[in-house]
């Protein structure tokens, strides 16, 4: 039989970072004990890191609150960054033309599991 096995999830959504930009910090967490999540992100120097540490920062709190769970069992189990809506913007060229300028935006996932 199966354990049953408990895990948390909290998203961010509309966040202003391109997804493929937030992939690479998500990829350095994936499969990570939590401690070690956060020792990594406070020290990955991209923009998309901080944003990432909230999100896993409110996964481990949904954790603790709603299933009681152990913060020093807990492990990034699922991180992933979809595409959000793109806000499309217009920047003047040379003899009246414009160049669109795509605003890219995400929605940050992280569940938390017990080992």
């Amino acid at each position: 039989m199966a354990e049953n096995i408990t895990s948390a999830k909290a998203t961010a959504k509309m966040v202003r970072v391109p997804a493929r930009k937030v992939r690479l910090v998500l990829d350095a967490i994936r499969g990570k004990s939590v401690a070690e999540a956060f020792a990594i992100l406070k020290f990955t120097n991209r923009g998309a890191a901080s944003d990432v540490q909230k999100v896993l920062n409110s996964a481990v709190a949904n954790a603790e609150n709603n299933f009681d769970l152990d913060r020093a069992s807990l492990v990034v189990s699922e991180a992933y960054a979809n595409e959000g809506p793109t806000l499309k913007r217009f920047r003047p060229r040379a003899k009246g033309s414009a160049s669109p300028i795509n605003k890219r935006t995400s929605h940050i996932t992280v569940v938390v599991t017990e080992r």
